[in-house]
């Protein structure tokens, strides 16, 4: 969800790509001493031109700083394979009794930005029909970032191949996906399709480009996008919307008075030579990986928490994480969000040790604020009951609750 993506923090651009960035100053300048280990030796910079006020003067200035145009090449992921390479166990939900509104920011290596897993083949699956359906209402580049769709298609053809050598091959042209027959030409003119489409037939995530728009503003814009996947929210309803605004008219709690302007200033001083990452999670009372139908029909002018159901079948119960990835790209400046689905009965899960006992403690630590942007009124009662029982049941056949952080650690 992009209110999603920002709440829980980027808990939501919508339900799902926002809550959104405390701490990111100090997680900005954490970032810079690591991300110079980032960059190849020998690769060349350019000039990246900013406005930034002269403290003395009071006065807008334009500050040119220098930006790589490169960052790593990816290594090749140790032994992945399509059939055996399962997906990481993101868990990242913590001890009560409070519920810190944090972005929860982390830097990560450039082999990192993109997480591929034996579930390659539904969600590449899921896409297309999506895409086939959908078309439009899912997929939408505002011609002013078009450039930067391409460049982000450019990135994914470069790093793609060397991250993935058993999935991907790169073509004179583009690149090939010998597993599903596909072949892109990424250099024709004009494309067989929205570059933000074939970037979402090559990953398992979704993807949105924030622009800086009127350049110079500070004021960053969704501007292109290929959401297919996002339970519970529509790019429809958040195209073109401020970073701002996309956190209030999602209803992202505390973002004017905790995070709205230290959000703006961590975009507005991003680099492209560090990456990002985070991760949120909810929990949905259907089986649907690409639209949550219990809050309502995907095409309703409305959809929410609100017009669901009470669900007292546990079974029904789903944990779904989201792993976003945040960077700025070298040469248009566009900020893209990766936006990675993770989708688990809660009653596979729970099998996991210490996981029952910490998602309870975690959603109770919910204030009413966040449990209603969470809809914990259609599923509490009987999730924390479900919960409780497991937990229970851990501790009877012998889990040392004082042992967790030698055994799991956030996100874990």
């Amino acid at each position: 969800m992009l209110t999603a993506v920002f709440l829980d923090l980027f808990g939501g651009f919508g339900l799902s790509v926002l809550f959104t960035i405390a701490c990111l100053a100090l997680m900005y300048f954490a970032g810079q001493h690591r991300s110079k280990q980032s960059i190849s030796q020998g690769e060349t910079s350019k000039s990246h031109a900013s406005i930034e006020k002269n403290t003395k003067t009071g006065l807008a200035e334009k500050i040119v700083s220098p930006i790589c145009y490169k960052i790593r090449s990816p290594r090749p992921y140790p032994q992945w394979s399509i059939h055996q390479t399962k997906p990481l166990p993101y868990r990242a939900f913590r001890y009560g009794p409070k519920y810190n509104i944090t972005m929860g920011l982390r830097t990560i290596e450039p082999d990192e930005w993109i997480e591929l897993d034996n579930h390659f083949p539904k969600y590449h699956a899921d896409k297309a029909a999506r895409i086939q359906e959908r078309g439009e209402k899912c997929i939408k580049t505002d011609p002013a970032a078009f450039p930067a769709a391409i460049e982000l298609l450019e990135e994914l053809v470069s790093y793609l191949p060397a991250r993935y050598p058993t999935l991907f091959k790169r073509t004179s042209v583009g690149i090939d996906n010998p597993w599903s027959g596909e072949s892109f030409n990424i250099l024709e003119r004009p494309l067989r399709e929205n570059p933000m489409a074939i970037c979402a037939r090559l990953i398992q995530d979704d993807l949105a480009l924030m622009l800086e728009q009127p350049v110079g503003s500070g004021t960053y814009r969704l501007l292109a996008g290929c959401i297919l996947l996002p339970g519970f929210w529509r790019l429809s309803d958040k195209f073109g919307m401020s970073l701002s605004d996309i956190h209030t008219s999602g209803n992202v709690p505390s973002f004017k008075e905790k995070l709205e302007k230290g959000m703006i200033k961590f975009f507005q001083r991003l680099k492209p030579d560090v990456l990002y990452s985070r991760n949120n999670y909810f929990i949905q009372v259907d089986d649907s990986l690409a639209w949550s139908h219990s809050i309502g029909a995907e095409d309703n002018p409305t959809v929410s928490w609100s017009t669901a159901e009470k669900d007292t079948i546990i079974e029904n119960h789903w944990f779904r994480s989201e792993r976003q990835t945040l960077r700025r790209l070298p040469k248009t400046g566009a900020i893209c969000f990766t936006i990675r689905t993770y989708f688990h009965p809660v009653t596979e899960i729970v099998q996991e040790e210490y996981v029952p006992g910490r998602l309870a403690s975690a959603v109770r630590s919910w204030d009413d604020n966040v449990s209603i942007y969470k809809g914990r009124e259609k599923y509490g009662d009987i999730l924390l009951e479900y919960l409780d029982k497991k937990h229970q049941e851990q501790i009877e056949n012998g889990l040392d609750i004082d042992c967790e952080d030698e055994v799991r650690q956030y996100p874990w």
